[in-house]
């Protein structure tokens, strides 16, 4: 078992422009670029770094591989979820989706490049605890401005502090081996499962740091190298001891552990890339 206090952080990515990503990033979710350079770009929220972008020229979406689904950007209250509401609605940020799943309320939309992201807050700890049901019924918007009283005047200049890489949902190739490594190997616990469509994993008891779901068909393969795509999601260790003890299930499970200098990089069994920092 993962420690309670292990959870996801940033999420890396390949975009086509970079600069047209940083317009949209800043401007319809508003995150702010920590550093910019050589064809890269970190961005965050109030100085946590939340994602990473990298240019490749041309790079193109590949929706029927495995990869991302989306990346999911928690605010810590409803009343963020509902000015954010707001400030697409002034916008004319478009959504894709907008769900109310029982442990959360959550809005999702894609980027430029058709990366899925998700904007989300949790219901009370209390209310969803020991009983998980991650159900997917419309999400009443009417409600959620309801927070603000009068959503129109309702300032918006970036996400609030606070904001944190929630959760990462992925597609797989196959769920049984995608559970095996991130339970058995990885040391995340089973929370809510669909069969051999999809599954939800997490640590200290939250509803799920990690979804996966068969995309399209199963057996699916990763994106040809270059696409616009995910590059690795990011596991935070409270400890360094338990992430080399993650790692080391992981290594003799069979897994190969690349070096890099943020830490070591493994790969679930559809290809999708961890960094365990």
């Amino acid at each position: 078992m993962l420690p309670d206090e292990t959870r996801m952080g940033p999420v890396e990515l390949t975009v086509s422009d970079l600069e047209r990503s940083l317009d949209y990033y800043r401007d319809s979710i508003g995150l702010s670029v920590r550093e910019q350079g050589g064809g890269r770009a970190s961005l965050g929220s109030n100085g946590s770094e939340l994602l990473v972008l990298n240019e490749v020229p041309g790079a193109r979406p590949a929706p029927r591989s495995t990869g991302l689904f989306h990346f999911a950007l928690l605010v810590p209250e409803r009343r963020d979820l509902a000015a954010w509401l707001a400030h697409a609605g002034r916008e004319r940020v478009e959504l894709t989706g907008a769900s109310d799943h029982f442990v959360s309320e959550a809005l999702y939309l894609r980027d430029p490049d058709e990366h899925g992201i998700e904007i989300y807050a949790d219901r009370p700890r209390e209310v969803w605890e020991g009983m998980t049901e991650l159900t997917t019924e419309p999400l009443d918007l009417d409600d959620l401005l309801g927070e603000l009283g009068n959503p129109e005047p309702e300032p918006f200049e970036s996400l609030p502090e606070g904001t944190v890489m929630g959760h990462v949902h992925l597609q797989v190739a196959e769920i049984p081996d995608t559970v095996g490594f991130y339970r058995d190997r990885l040391g995340f616990e089973l929370t809510a499962s669909l069969g051999s469509q999809a599954a939800f994993l997490a640590a200290g008891g939250y509803h799920h740091h990690v979804g996966a779901n068969i995309w399209q068909s199963a057996g699916a393969a990763p994106p040809p190298e270059g696409s616009a795509a995910l590059r690795r999601a990011t596991i935070l260790f409270p400890d360094t001891e338990s992430r080399d003890e993650a790692l080391r299930r992981t290594v003799e499970g069979g897994q190969e552990a690349e070096v890099t200098p943020e830490g070591p990089v493994v790969r679930d069994p559809s290809g999708n890339g961890l960094l365990l920092a």
